[in-house]
């Protein structure tokens, strides 16, 4: 049986690479060794993610009328991505970003938004849109409101929502109501309430809070692994595996995309956070699944 479609509301960034031996500091001009294009946002991350392990993936999203635009939708169309839900809008650049990378592979990153902030809501009504839909994933490089409108739809047609709530920001007890799976990072979970996470106790405890609020709770500790509590508030954590780290730029993204198809082809949160710890951990070393 095949297993149901995953959609993903979010972003799409033309992302502009550039590597170089160490990162700036204020007011430093760092020389890089090189740059180069990428495709990028979270939502057209994830979205990518997830037909990359092998479950169908949609996209709700925007671009601009421009190369940026072009090259973004050709993108998820190579990615195996269902792009018929991305609108192309006039009179707005689309998303993009400048990321820098250094030689440890650490990053940082600089978004401009466009197009991403001028989703029209309405069209997350459309019953295409939701034909054959097991997920939906939201993270935060939208406006909230477009989250709670695609949150609301999804909860109407009980269809699960994950959010990814990179990046940190207050958020609505409207939307956390509609919220039935959180993944944050440690840095994440500190700005959310949590108590710093150094290790996989401290990202512990920082599940069973953040648990209290939204229910199924997975926080990432990066090379520590990640702790969790599931829908039936059993807590668990999964150590990462020792890799040789070659960029960690991109990797909670192939952690949502791995996580969200596992889910969808009937995997529990903990078998499916396995899953996606292993392909983050694939995509940190350079590898493939």
């Amino acid at each position: 049986m095949t297993a149901p479609t995953v959609l993903t509301v979010g972003s799409l960034h033309y992302d502009i690479m550039v590597q170089a031996d160490h990162l700036p500091r204020k007011d430093e001009t760092a020389v890089g060794s090189r740059w180069f294009p990428k495709f990028g946002g979270k939502g057209g991350n994830q979205a990518v993610a997830v037909a990359k392990a092998g479950v169908a993936s949609r996209m709700f999203g925007a671009v601009g009328d421009d190369e940026f635009g072009r090259f973004l939708r050709a993108a998820l169309r190579a990615g195996g991505v269902e792009d018929g839900f991305v609108a192309t809008l006039q009179a707005v650049g689309s998303g993009m970003s400048v990321a820098l990378l250094d030689a440890a592979g650490d990053y940082a990153a600089t978004i401009v938004s466009g197009a991403n902030l001028q989703m029209d809501p309405a069209g997350l009504a459309d019953e295409a849109l939701w034909q054959d839909l097991g997920l939906l994933i939201l993270q935060n490089e939208v406006p909230e409101a477009l989250n709670i409108a695609a949150a609301a739809q999804a909860r109407k047609r009980s269809v699960r929502t994950l959010l990814n709530a990179a990046p940190a920001r207050v958020l609505s007890p409207e939307l956390v109501g509609l919220v039935d799976i959180l993944v944050v990072n440690a840095v994440e979970a500190e700005m959310m309430g949590a108590g710093p996470v150094c290790d996989l106790p401290r990202a512990a405890e920082a599940a069973k809070g953040l648990a209290a609020r939204f229910g199924a709770v997975i926080v990432t500790a990066g090379s520590k692994g990640l702790a969790a509590v599931g829908p039936d508030d059993v807590a668990f954590s999964i150590p990462a595996e020792k890799v040789r780290a070659v960029s960690s730029h991109g990797a909670g993204d192939a952690f949502i995309g791995a996580l969200s198809a596992a889910l969808v082809q009937g995997a529990d949160l903990q078998d499916a956070a396995k899953a996606a710890s292993h392909a983050a951990a694939l995509h940190v070393s350079g590898q493939t699944a």
